[in-house]
């Protein structure tokens, strides 16, 4: 009953964000690409920090929120099962590095997180960015179950762990300034095209 009463609410979500893409709209209400403030993404509250990490990427190499300082950090969810948003994000990500200068790219990092740790293992991983050319762009962590479990509780989001679903999980594209701090929000379907993360990027990138 849990579980299908968190399917339903992400579904609800899921169907609302897409009526506003659909209307020209994003998560906030305001046009897409046309934010309240300098982000095209919905702001986020004032000074919530990224919680603290130290997971390893596809290579076994570890990556910590620590080791982020000093870079834009473009952060989101993914589970290489699904077949929804998480294709979408990752191409996304691919295509905005792309537009971003050689020094630009030095200074940002794109980090996607897994929804699912129990399935999402290098051999999966690698296969997936591959697949949608992120591989060399997007770093791709993992860790164990009962650490990634805290990890979602700390950044208040659904996983796959908590849906039983690989399309039903929460994910967010964040960004945090240089200093950790959370900035912006951009949604697959709704307000996220590499021109506007890439905006949004940019914006951060001059604070």
């Amino acid at each position: 009953m849990r579980l299908a009463l968190v399917s339903i609410g992400a579904s609800a979500l899921l169907l609302g964000v897409l009526a506003l893409a659909l209307a020209g709209r994003g998560p906030s209400g305001a046009p897409v690409g046309v934010g309240a403030g300098p982000f095209r993404g919905s702001e986020a509250p004032a000074r919530i920090r990224m919680p603290a990490f130290s997971l390893h990427d596809v290579d076994g190499a570890v990556v910590s929120s620590n080791g982020l300082i000093g870079k834009v950090v473009i952060l989101t969810f993914l589970d290489t099962r699904c077949k929804e948003a998480c294709p979408i994000i990752a191409g996304q990500l691919a295509s905005t590095a792309a537009l971003l200068t050689t020094e630009e790219r030095s200074q940002v990092a794109f980090v996607a997180i897994t929804s699912d740790p129990r399935v999402d293992d290098p051999t999966a991983v690698r296969a997936f960015l591959e697949r949608h050319r992120a591989l060399g762009t997007v770093h791709y962590l993992s860790g164990r179950t009962p650490t990634l479990r805290r990890l979602y509780r700390s950044f208040q989001i659904l996983s796959t762990l908590e849906s039983g679903d690989a399309d039903t999980h929460s994910a967010p594209v964040r960004i945090y300034s240089r200093d950790g701090v959370w900035l912006a929000t951009q949604h697959a379907g709704a307000d996220l095209t590499p021109t506007n993360l890439a905006h949004d990027i940019r914006v951060a990138l001059r604070r």
